[in-house]
């Protein structure tokens, strides 16, 4: 996950996304759900092919915690997350454990090589100006740090807009690293822009009372050292 030479690197990717409705008791809500995407790509970076993602969310009066996981179906790529979060009026505070493998041998609880922690802030201006605006840094764990054992404190901060065009639910996204961190290709430094990204969702409707979401997502990053495939199932 290691830009700023803008290299562009176009990539499209191609989900669908299956939910189960929340169990809703006293404002208490449960929420599970399952992405099937035909390649993983997480603030531009290429991180494994196709895979499935299901996560488990339990909210209530503005807290939430969720766990939500990845694994590809060709190699040992995996991940699992944790996060905690809480938002109000538009402000949103989150926790996240990142923990990611790629092959065996890796424990999941060695949390001083095997995990990143990162701390959050958003908001979100409301529907009259659908805008989030999004601060993320790393602040511990072994997976962001140099080789010298000094944390890179990795930062990405992203913009997001939502709108519609004929039906379809549109969300255009910028995305930039403001200081040296996992979002460089090796040998840059300084401010970087991350990525640009486009995404389109349309519900399917199935039976009435049944709507399955797809989503395809385009991104334009700067992240990797190679061209990434545009082809969705590559």
């Amino acid at each position: 996950m290691k830009t700023m030479n803008l290299k562009r690197v176009k990539l499209l990717t191609l989900a669908i996304i299956m939910s189960i409705p929340a169990f809703a008791q006293d404002s208490f809500e449960i929420i599970p759900s399952v992405d099937i995407v035909s390649k993983y790509v997480w603030r531009g970076t290429d991180n494994s092919p196709a895979s499935v993602q299901p996560a488990l969310t339990a909210a209530y009066k503005g807290f939430s915690l969720e766990l939500w996981g990845s694994t590809d179906f060709t190699t040992a790529v995996k991940e699992f997350d944790i996060t905690l979060g809480y938002e109000i009026n538009g402000l949103s505070l989150a926790v996240t454990d990142y923990w990611w493998t790629e092959g065996e041998g890796t424990r999941y609880g060695d949390y001083t090589n095997n995990h990143a922690f990162e701390g959050t802030i958003g908001y979100y201006f409301g529907d009259n100006l659908p805008l989030s605006l999004t601060w993320s840094t790393m602040f511990a764990g072994g997976l962001d740090k140099e080789r010298d054992g000094d944390l890179d404190y990795s930062t990405f901060i992203e913009a997001t807009y939502d709108f519609s065009v004929k039906g379809i639910d549109l969300t255009a996204g910028i995305g930039v690293s403001p200081w040296t961190g996992m979002y460089h290709r090796p040998g840059t430094s300084g401010f970087a822009l991350s990525t640009v990204s486009l995404r389109a969702q349309k519900a399917i409707r199935i039976t009435d009372s049944f709507s399955l979401p797809v989503f395809i997502e385009c991104y334009t990053a700067t992240i990797s050292d190679r061209w990434l495939p545009c082809n969705p199932f590559a």
